[in-house]
């Protein structure tokens, strides 16, 4: 797909998202292109992996299917995403080439060049057009954040590390044990946060008292 009109074809639609070639990812947020970024790292595959086979256990004996990326889930006629995980609980959703409408759930694993759109307009967008519940999950400082939709905006319900088992608001019974989805090295420069207590009071009393 060529980029060098694109003002003056905006809004872009499904039809015209339709027609590009596969050389390339794409999502339309209202009608404007986006290009998906680079091939995800290593460790974002492996955060994937992980959470994709605990929902797929999780979901095998129920009537919700687990959608991992890349699959097109058209949300309106100019709104195009293509989330790392979706669960559809709907079978209607499924056209065989895209999911149609809102998924129960979306997860989204956020990096540096995706993360001010995740957390931004592809948000405002997910809550616009009813998507119940959102995972944000950032790989370090390690944390997942959990939203669900209270009206026409998102309540963040909690945020869960790795030392957390997260709980589905959406999904009572869903329950996810974050320590292997983070079992993961860190990369150079990279260490984990350090707890630093407070020294005993009588000590800081002491060398108050000594100058």
């Amino acid at each position: 797909m060529s980029m060098g009109n694109t003002a003056r074809h905006l809004p872009y639609t499904w039809d015209d998202y339709r027609s590009w070639g596969d050389d390339s990812r794409w999502e339309i947020l209202d009608g404007v292109p986006h290009a998906m970024s680079p091939a995800p790292s290593v460790r974002h595959q492996m955060i994937l992996l992980a959470l994709a086979r605990r929902l797929g256990q999780h979901f095998d004996a129920r009537p919700c299917e687990v959608l991992v990326s890349p699959v097109d889930v058209r949300l309106s006629d100019l709104d195009v995403v293509q989330p790392d995980l979706s669960v559809v609980c709907d079978p209607k959703q499924n056209r065989g080439t895209h999911v149609e409408g809102p998924p129960s759930l979306v997860i989204e694993i956020l990096s540096p060049s995706t993360a001010q759109r995740d957390r931004g307009s592809k948000l405002d967008l997910y809550a616009r057009c009813g998507v119940p519940e959102v995972w944000l999950v950032t790989p370090f400082p390690q944390s997942v954040e959990v939203f669900r939709l209270d009206g026409a905006t998102y309540r963040r319900q909690a945020a869960y590390t790795q030392d957390d088992t997260l709980a589905s608001p959406g999904f009572p019974d869903l329950k996810v044990d974050l320590a292997p989805v983070f079992d993961f090295p860190l990369e150079p420069g990279e260490e984990p946060p350090v707890i630093r207590e407070p020294p005993p009071r009588y000590r800081a009393a002491a060398a108050d008292a000594g100058g």
